[in-house]
């Protein structure tokens, strides 16, 4: 864990704020270029735009993507509140991201550990550095507050 990564957790769970004020669950993500500097961010946007793949992680991606002018983002670390799930996890490894730094595990449909490990599965051609339980308290504590106060 780097001072670079430590920061963009920081800027994510900003985003995973901003996301649960907007009504939506409550996850950030941020895409790190291999010196640290954030390069693509977002937010859970399924409720705001009614689309099924708007998770924080593809948000991001495709903010980077964009940035960098390449779909690969090789060298590229990836920052999130939240463990991905099967889809995200699916992205993730088809931008061949190679590093994932997540907050909260997800152990209903995480795909980087708790429920699957996509993401370091040996029968795949690509595979990412996994590092979770950054920052999980506070990942966690966002989660919570969000679902009390709609049950």
């Amino acid at each position: 864990m780097t001072a670079a990564d430590d920061h963009a957790m920081k800027r994510a769970l900003a985003l995973a704020a901003e996301a649960g004020a907007a009504g939506d669950v409550p996850v950030g993500a941020v895409v790190m270029d291999a010196v640290g500097g954030i390069i693509g961010e977002g937010h859970n946007l399924r409720e705001q735009n009614h689309d099924p793949t708007g998770h924080a992680e593809i948000i991001a991606l495709r903010t980077a993507a964009a940035n960098v002018g390449s779909w690969n983002l090789e060298n590229h670390t990836l920052v999130v509140t939240l463990e991905p799930c099967v889809m995200c996890a699916g992205a993730i490894l088809q931008a061949r991201i190679g590093r994932v730094v997540f907050g909260a595990w997800d152990e209903k449909a995480g795909a980087a550990g708790s429920m699957y490990d996509l993401l370091r599965d040996r029968r795949l051609p690509y595979r990412a550095e996994v590092i979770g339980g950054v920052e999980a308290d506070a990942a966690t504590a966002l989660l919570r507050g969000f679902f009390e106060a709609r049950r």
